[in-house]
């Protein structure tokens, strides 16, 4: 490991005047769950740092706030632990704790961040693909002020994202649920713990007022493809349909077809695009059944 600066401001505005002052070589590092293994193999893979800027105790990276009419505000700091151990994310968001749920041990989970996750931009992330079905929004603050956009964007591929130098992941803003609406996650690894997803899934459902048609649908597919996406043709074929078991695996189906996976050690391109149909069928009869009963 080679040398480099650390700093530990102790607010958003400390943090960013850091970056500002220390110029070009910064790094944040939050948990370092992730940043400290590359740094350890020597930078092989990405620009190895000149300083570090420890996002720690930045209470603005905390905040977990529930605004009536508006949703949940969910600080990029906040702990894998945090998250799971929410009753309000638990109570109204539960896809997102599927996801946290499982990264790494118990000891990953108390240090790693749901922000820092998200700017891994692992395309195996567990918390990417609950925060797309929910629709999520990040809020970024750098330099330049400020800016929030769809998380669907956030991503620009492997280890890539929309983050300039100096910005930070502030917090995701997530919409209230709907009435009648549900969401989960699932993915499928070899082993049950400490494991990569091989393919990650999440599905979010919103039915009509008598259960009947399904008012919205969002499937969000991880590990099949650069980034995280959207199975948009899936959704598309769902919404405004009756949720038959025919409408179901129509929709699964199409969601294969819009995967592209690699294939790799883990798992072969046609394998993990079975999963993926696999899996978003259990997954759509799985949230259906939970928006209906309220």
């Amino acid at each position: 490991m080679r040398p480099f600066a650390h700093f530990s401001p102790k607010s958003l505005d400390e943090a960013l005047d850091t970056f500002r002052r220390e110029g070009e070589g910064g790094r944040p590092i939050a948990g370092g769950t992730d940043l400290v293994v590359q740094l350890k193999e020597g930078g092989h893979k990405f620009p190895y740092p000149r300083y570090l800027v420890s996002l720690r105790r930045l209470p603005e990276l905390k905040v977990l706030e529930w605004r009536e009419g508006e949703g949940l505000r969910l600080g990029a700091g906040l702990t894998m632990s945090e998250v799971v151990e929410s009753a309000l994310v638990r109570e109204r968001y539960p896809a997102l704790v599927d996801g946290a749920g499982i990264v790494g041990s118990l000891q990953t989970m108390n240090m790693a961040t749901i922000g820092g996750n998200a700017c891994n931009a692992a395309p195996s992330a567990d918390t990417a693909p609950p925060l797309l079905a929910l629709e999520a929004r990040a809020r970024v603050v750098g330099p330049e002020g400020e800016r929030v956009l769809p998380v669907e964007q956030f991503w620009l591929g492997p280890g890539r994202t929309v983050l300039r130098p100096g910005e930070l992941l502030v917090e995701f803003l997530l919409p209230p649920p709907a009435p009648r609406s549900a969401a989960v996650y699932r993915r499928h690894t070899p082993r049950k713990q400490m494991d990569i997803a091989v393919v990650g899934v999440a599905v979010a459902v919103e039915l009509d007022g008598d259960g009947r048609t399904l008012k919205r649908a969002r499937i969000a597919l991880g590990a099949v493809a650069p980034t995280p996406i959207r199975a948009r043709r899936a959704e598309a074929a769902l919404e405004g349909q009756a949720p038959t078991p025919e409408a179901i695996a129509r929709a699964a189906a199409l969601a294969r077809e819009e995967a592209t996976p690699i294939s790799d050690v883990r798992g072969s391109a046609a394998f993990r695009r079975h999963l993926v149909e696999v899996v978003t069928e259990r997954l759509l009869h799985e949230a259906i059944e939970r928006a209906r009963r309220g």
